[in-house]
Protein backbone atom coordinates (compact mmCIF):
# COMPACT_ATOMS: atom_id res chain seq x y z
CA UNK A 1 0.00 0.00 0.00
CA UNK A 2 1.33 3.39 -1.04
CA UNK A 3 0.14 6.31 1.04
CA UNK A 4 0.43 9.96 0.07
CA UNK A 5 -0.81 13.04 1.89
CA UNK A 6 -1.46 15.89 -0.51
CA UNK A 7 -3.05 19.32 -0.41
CA UNK A 8 -6.56 19.31 -1.85
CA UNK A 9 -5.49 22.26 -4.02
CA UNK A 10 -3.18 19.84 -5.82
CA UNK A 11 -5.65 16.95 -5.92
CA UNK A 12 -9.01 18.55 -6.68
CA UNK A 13 -10.35 15.28 -8.04
CA UNK A 14 -10.92 14.31 -4.39
CA UNK A 15 -13.06 17.39 -3.65
CA UNK A 16 -16.37 15.43 -3.88
CA UNK A 17 -15.15 12.79 -1.40
CA UNK A 18 -13.84 15.37 1.07
CA UNK A 19 -17.05 17.42 0.92
CA UNK A 20 -19.16 14.26 1.30
CA UNK A 21 -17.28 12.99 4.38
CA UNK A 22 -17.37 16.40 6.11
CA UNK A 23 -21.06 16.77 5.34
CA UNK A 24 -22.07 13.27 6.45
CA UNK A 25 -20.02 13.35 9.66
CA UNK A 26 -20.73 16.84 10.95
CA UNK A 27 -23.10 18.90 8.81
CA UNK A 28 -25.87 16.55 7.71
CA UNK A 29 -26.71 15.56 11.33
CA UNK A 30 -27.21 19.28 12.06
CA UNK A 31 -29.46 19.78 9.05
CA UNK A 32 -26.93 21.73 6.99
CA UNK A 33 -27.04 21.19 3.21
CA UNK A 34 -24.16 19.65 1.27
CA UNK A 35 -23.99 22.81 -0.85
CA UNK A 36 -22.94 24.80 2.24
CA UNK A 37 -20.04 22.42 2.92
CA UNK A 38 -19.03 22.57 -0.74
CA UNK A 39 -19.02 26.38 -0.64
CA UNK A 40 -16.89 26.51 2.52
CA UNK A 41 -14.51 23.90 1.13
CA UNK A 42 -14.24 25.86 -2.13
CA UNK A 43 -13.11 28.88 -0.10
CA UNK A 44 -10.43 26.77 1.59
CA UNK A 45 -9.18 25.47 -1.77
CA UNK A 46 -9.12 29.01 -3.18
CA UNK A 47 -6.85 30.27 -0.36
CA UNK A 48 -3.15 30.60 -1.05
CA UNK A 49 -1.56 28.99 2.05
CA UNK A 50 -4.07 29.00 4.90
CA UNK A 51 -6.62 27.61 5.48
CA UNK A 52 -5.88 24.29 3.82
CA UNK A 53 -7.23 20.77 3.47
CA UNK A 54 -5.07 17.68 3.28
CA UNK A 55 -6.11 14.43 1.63
CA UNK A 56 -4.72 10.97 2.32
CA UNK A 57 -4.57 8.85 -0.80
CA UNK A 58 -3.83 5.13 -0.76
CA UNK A 59 -2.89 3.65 -4.13
CA UNK A 60 -4.89 6.38 -5.85
CA UNK A 61 -7.98 5.95 -3.63
CA UNK A 62 -9.33 8.53 -1.15
CA UNK A 63 -8.53 7.35 2.38
CA UNK A 64 -8.98 10.38 4.66
CA UNK A 65 -8.84 14.11 5.17
CA UNK A 66 -8.14 16.89 7.64
CA UNK A 67 -8.56 20.65 7.42
CA UNK A 68 -6.70 23.53 9.06
CA UNK A 69 -8.91 26.57 9.70
CA UNK A 70 -8.81 29.79 11.68
CA UNK A 71 -11.72 28.98 14.00
CA UNK A 72 -13.69 25.82 14.74
CA UNK A 73 -15.56 26.79 17.87
CA UNK A 74 -17.83 29.84 17.90
CA UNK A 75 -17.69 29.97 21.71
CA UNK A 76 -13.89 30.33 21.64
CA UNK A 77 -13.09 32.82 18.83
CA UNK A 78 -9.85 33.83 20.54
CA UNK A 79 -8.39 30.36 19.98
CA UNK A 80 -6.74 30.06 16.58
CA UNK A 81 -5.86 28.15 14.37
CA UNK A 82 -7.55 24.75 14.49
CA UNK A 83 -7.11 21.24 13.17
CA UNK A 84 -10.63 20.29 12.10
CA UNK A 85 -12.72 17.72 10.26
CA UNK A 86 -10.36 14.78 10.69
CA UNK A 87 -11.83 11.82 8.84
CA UNK A 88 -10.45 8.42 7.87
CA UNK A 89 -12.59 6.01 5.84
CA UNK A 90 -13.39 2.85 7.83
CA UNK A 91 -11.29 0.49 5.72
CA UNK A 92 -8.18 2.61 6.41
CA UNK A 93 -8.60 3.01 10.17
CA UNK A 94 -6.19 1.62 12.76
CA UNK A 95 -3.24 1.97 10.39
CA UNK A 96 -1.82 5.28 11.67
CA UNK A 97 -3.50 7.42 9.03
CA UNK A 98 -5.30 9.73 11.48
CA UNK A 99 -2.01 10.37 13.25
CA UNK A 100 -0.24 11.05 9.94
CA UNK A 101 -2.93 13.52 8.83
CA UNK A 102 -2.93 15.38 12.14
CA UNK A 103 0.85 15.53 12.32
CA UNK A 104 1.14 16.86 8.76
CA UNK A 105 -1.49 19.53 9.42
CA UNK A 106 0.19 20.57 12.67
CA UNK A 107 3.69 20.66 11.21
CA UNK A 108 2.43 22.73 8.27
CA UNK A 109 0.76 25.24 10.59
CA UNK A 110 3.87 25.51 12.78
CA UNK A 111 5.91 25.94 9.61
CA UNK A 112 3.63 28.84 8.68
CA UNK A 113 4.51 30.53 11.97
CA UNK A 114 1.49 29.70 14.13
CA UNK A 115 2.69 29.58 17.77
CA UNK A 116 0.07 27.05 18.86
CA UNK A 117 -2.71 24.93 17.35
CA UNK A 118 -6.08 23.85 18.77
CA UNK A 119 -8.54 21.05 18.16
CA UNK A 120 -11.57 19.56 19.82
CA UNK A 121 -12.76 15.99 20.02
CA UNK A 122 -15.14 13.76 21.88
CA UNK A 123 -13.82 12.56 25.26
CA UNK A 124 -13.40 8.96 24.06
CA UNK A 125 -10.52 10.17 21.85
CA UNK A 126 -8.61 11.73 24.75
CA UNK A 127 -5.94 9.01 24.96
CA UNK A 128 -5.30 9.32 21.21
CA UNK A 129 -4.68 13.07 21.29
CA UNK A 130 -2.72 13.04 24.55
CA UNK A 131 -0.56 10.33 22.99
CA UNK A 132 0.19 12.65 20.07
CA UNK A 133 1.47 15.35 22.42
CA UNK A 134 -1.65 17.49 22.74
CA UNK A 135 -2.49 19.12 26.09
CA UNK A 136 -6.04 19.05 27.40
CA UNK A 137 -7.19 22.66 27.78
CA UNK A 138 -10.86 22.17 28.67
CA UNK A 139 -12.79 18.97 29.19
CA UNK A 140 -16.42 18.17 28.50
CA UNK A 141 -17.08 21.66 27.11
CA UNK A 142 -20.44 22.88 25.84
CA UNK A 143 -23.58 21.21 24.60
CA UNK A 144 -21.64 18.62 22.57
CA UNK A 145 -19.50 17.72 25.61
CA UNK A 146 -16.17 18.00 23.80
CA UNK A 147 -12.59 18.21 24.97
CA UNK A 148 -10.49 21.17 23.75
CA UNK A 149 -6.77 20.66 23.20
CA UNK A 150 -3.75 22.85 22.52
CA UNK A 151 -0.41 21.96 21.02
CA UNK A 152 2.82 23.93 20.87
CA UNK A 153 5.84 23.19 18.71
CA UNK A 154 8.28 20.74 20.25
CA UNK A 155 11.27 22.41 21.84
CA UNK A 156 14.60 21.72 20.18
CA UNK A 157 15.74 19.54 23.10
CA UNK A 158 12.48 17.53 23.23
CA UNK A 159 12.90 13.92 22.08
CA UNK A 160 9.56 14.13 20.20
Amino acid sequence: MTLDIVNLRDARQFFPEVADRIWRAWSEPNGEPLAEVEQELSEVVAATDFPFTLVAVSDGVFAGTVTAIASDLDERPELTPWVAALWVDPEFRRAGLAKALVERAVSTMFGQGHPQVYLYAIPSLRAFYLGLGWTLLEERFGKYVIDIYIRHPAKKDDPA
